[in-house]
């Protein structure tokens, strides 16, 4: 954990690099080891967002360290830079899963 999973309309040319790049700003937005974020793409998916212009979902799972009033502008900038999709076309997701909900390395967090 944390764990990201962008779904976009839009085809990302380098998907291992934007992978990446939005691993370490997770990491950095949640003050987390890159080692255990995961994060998952799936571009070019049918997605209408009231008409078929390109728009994006980012759904973020965490024990803790979510602040979602303050990482939002950061990521649906870093969306707008990388894909080109308007801050009006992301809609993001933040969840906070309890400890005891979450497992790694065959046992749960807490």
């Amino acid at each position: 954990m944390p764990y990201i999973n962008v779904v976009t309309s839009v085809k990302v040319e380098d998907k291992k690099k934007l992978l990446e790049e939005i691993s370490i700003l997770i990491s950095s937005l949640t003050k987390k080891s890159k080692r255990f974020v995961m994060a998952k793409l799936d571009d070019e998916s049918e997605i209408y967002f009231e008409d078929e212009n390109p728009c994006c979902f980012l759904e973020i799972k965490s024990i803790g360290s979510l602040n979602p009033s303050e990482m939002a502008m950061a990521l649906s900038n870093f969306i707008y830079e990388k894909m080109g999709i308007p801050l009006d076309k992301i809609y993001i997701s933040f969840a906070d899963v309890p400890a005891s909900m979450w497992a790694w390395n065959g046992r749960t967090f807490g």
